[in-house]
């Protein structure tokens, strides 16, 4: 007959668990130092992106602003390939601020980033952006870094305000092209 100690004794092995335990955060480590490496391998490969310009001392009265999240930045037409240099790939809480000058992109715990109005090219709502896919949409920011096209993805707390966004964006794109060639015709 089976004593209840002998019963108890084939139920608890903890030296197997524990060694499974183990052999799951090793995993786990491992998994996330290639990931890592992987972030650190795209940031080489993007390395020869220019830098980001300035963020200006006044970037002009606002004709809108938001807030909401940044959630990184592609190259253009490629919502999958994500840019890591410069900080662009790092999600984080945003101040989106459009003046006459340009889009400031004020981000807590995180370089502020500024597109200047002479790079900005366009704007739209998309569903998705590396990584990040949402059904109601994000405003995708589409400017020029020394000639690599890219787009930014935000997504405001007020999602409704997005179509607002495009028409601003947009207008702001045309008054500068027009300047541009007024310019360039004098």
């Amino acid at each position: 007959m089976i004593t209840l100690a002998e019963q108890q004794a084939k139920v608890t092995n903890w030296p197997g668990y524990i060694g499974w335990a183990v052999g799951l955060l090793i995993l786990i480590a491992l998994v996330y130092w290639l990931m890592r490496q992987g972030w650190n391998w795209r940031r080489t490969l993007q390395s020869d992106l220019p830098p980001l310009p300035a963020v200006p001392e006044d970037p002009g009265p606002a004709i809108r602003q938001a807030a909401g999240r940044y959630h990184g930045s592609t190259t253009a037409g490629n919502w999958l390939d994500r840019v890591v240099a410069h900080g662009l790939g790092t999600r984080s809480l945003a101040e989106l601020t459009l003046t006459e000058r340009g889009l400031l992109v004020r981000r807590p715990g995180d370089a502020d980033l500024w597109i200047p109005a002479e790079q900005l090219t366009g704007a739209r709502t998309d569903s998705g952006i590396a990584g990040k896919v949402v059904p109601a949409g994000l405003l995708v920011v589409t400017w020029s870094l020394q000639g690599t096209a890219l787009d930014s993805g935000f997504r405001a707390d007020h999602p409704d305000e997005h179509a607002a966004w495009i028409e601003a964006v947009e207008a702001l794109v045309t008054r500068t092209k027009t300047k541009k060639t007024e310019e360039a015709a004098s």
